[in-house]
């Protein structure tokens, strides 16, 4: 019940942030944006101390954490990578150029008899 509690004022806190940009809206918009982020981090403060925002914490590190794991590829293999894509590409470019340029030439030359001027 206490999260639920915590998880209402976080967006009420949000909220407040938005409505203080609308009321200071004679002032100076530097002063509206802080407004937003005033009640934005306000919210995200109280927001962290529920059970869902200590998860995200934890999910957060251990996200961290696999990214480090992670064996990226040298420069190298990156260049050959994206060659490899861009060379698919072009071939496969022409290959649905060719056959639409086959196909065009069936329908309309040979069975339709349509001569293009």
């Amino acid at each position: 019940m206490a999260d639920k509690i915590k998880f209402a004022l976080a967006l009420l806190l949000v909220a407040a942030g938005v409505a203080g940009f609308y009321l200071l809206s004679g002032q100076a918009l530097v002063l509206q944006i802080l407004a937003v982020m005033a009640g934005l981090l306000a919210g995200a403060l109280v927001f962290w101390k529920t059970g869902a925002g200590q998860r995200f914490e934890v999910l957060c590190r251990e996200s961290i954490l696999e990214t480090r794991k992670v064996v990226w590829p040298s420069r190298k293999e990156t260049v050959q990578t994206t060659a490899i894509v861009f060379g698919f590409v072009v071939v496969m470019a022409v290959f649905l150029y060719l056959t639409d340029k086959s196909l065009e030439w069936v329908m309309y030359d040979l069975i339709l008899g349509w001569k293009k001027s």
